[in-house]
């Protein structure tokens, strides 16, 4: 899919403040660093669309990307690493767990991991949240140019056993920096729009 005009729409912390044009949302989820940002760059193909951060938490709000008025690629605040105060986490919690409950115009969930490392209690966790929703699910082992090419499709395999032993929900990788694993999640994404 070609993008032709993507930009940023807004960002939220309550129902009031969501966009009301009811485009499919597609929702990104994921820990702190594990690349939301650079994934949005790179599946639009731009440099600077979401600000990527040295520093993991900086996303405390729900962002809003439009994608040519056709639906949202929403970013939600990552999990598991920030120097967020325990208040601050649970008021950022609160407001992406009842963003996930409320909004009525979610199409697809993705769900960013590690490549490199097996899900951690917080992935667990989170996978559990989201396959109780019953909306439908990828999980984009992301990173994939951290190792070895020819590790890849086993490194997805031995997520997709630790996290969905049934093999139900698509398992795809990922890299921003590689960037050869673009169209497979595209396709994907355009089942749900």
């Amino acid at each position: 899919m070609n993008i032709k005009d993507p930009r940023f729409q807004i960002s939220a912390v309550s129902p009031k403040q969501y966009p009301t044009d009811n485009l499919p949302q597609i929702v990104l989820v994921g820990k702190s660093n594990v690349g939301k940002s650079s994934f949005i760059n790179t599946l639009v193909n731009r440099k600077k669309l979401a600000r990527t951060s040295s520093e993991p938490g900086k996303t405390r709000q729900i962002n809003f990307y439009n994608m040519d008025n056709l639906f949202y690629l929403v970013d939600l605040p990552g999990y598991g690493y920030s120097k967020m105060s325990k208040q601050e986490q649970v008021k950022v919690g609160n407001f992406i767990e009842e963003y996930l409950e409320k909004s009525k115009n979610i199409a697809l969930i993705i769900f960013l991991i590690d490549i490199r490392h097996d899900p951690t209690s917080n992935d667990k966790l989170m996978y559990n949240y989201i396959f109780k929703t019953n909306l439908p699910c990828v999980v984009i082992a992301n990173k994939a140019d951290k190792i070895a090419i020819t590790k890849v499709e086993q490194s997805v395999q031995d997520l997709q056993d630790i996290l969905n032993p049934l093999k139900d929900i698509v398992f795809l990788p990922f890299s921003s920096e590689r960037k050869i694993y673009t169209q497979k999640v595209w396709d994907e994404i355009e089942k749900y729009i």
